[in-house]
């Protein structure tokens, strides 16, 4: 079996630490008919993100506030089990879990700066608005016929 295609990067020059992975494999019940019976190819993967050093605190601290419902004592862990090959779930995996770091990590949006509506839209908006009345007004009560 081949090697993992691994550092998976989570952002930057920051990736997942091989060490601190832990890895559990069980029998899915996914696509593969007999085969399923008799092969481990469901993937658990948990990461301490309590108690990592890969992450930056202020990453760190984010992190474990954004996936504070998914944490099990520090523990987050991610399940694939779409495909037969045990190689191939542990790929999803992984690629899952550092996706889901990446973003329980990115930094909060910029906040939005209020600005004033330029004049011109504001009259065309009322102007609009008007003809549009008068248009209505013009289709009311009148004996049509």
């Amino acid at each position: 079996m081949e090697d993992m295609s691994g550092p998976y990067l989570i952002r930057g020059s920051v990736s997942l630490p091989e060490a601190e992975l832990m890895w559990r494999f069980s029998r899915s019940s996914g696509p593969g008919g007999q085969h399923v019976n008799t092969s481990d190819s469901q993937v658990e993967l948990r990461f301490d993100l309590a108690s990592t050093e890969a992450l930056p605190e202020v990453w760190k601290a984010r992190a474990l506030e954004r996936l504070a419902s998914r944490l099990v004592g520090g523990v987050v862990t991610v399940r694939a089990s779409e495909h037969r090959s045990q190689w191939r779930n542990r790929e999803t995996a992984a690629v899952r879990l550092a996706a889901l770091l990446a973003e329980a990590t990115a930094p909060p949006p910029k906040p939005r700066r209020a600005t004033k509506i330029p004049r011109g839209i504001n009259e065309r908006r009322l102007r609009v608005k008007k003809q549009r009345a008068e248009t209505k007004r013009g289709r009311q009560g009148r004996d049509w016929g």
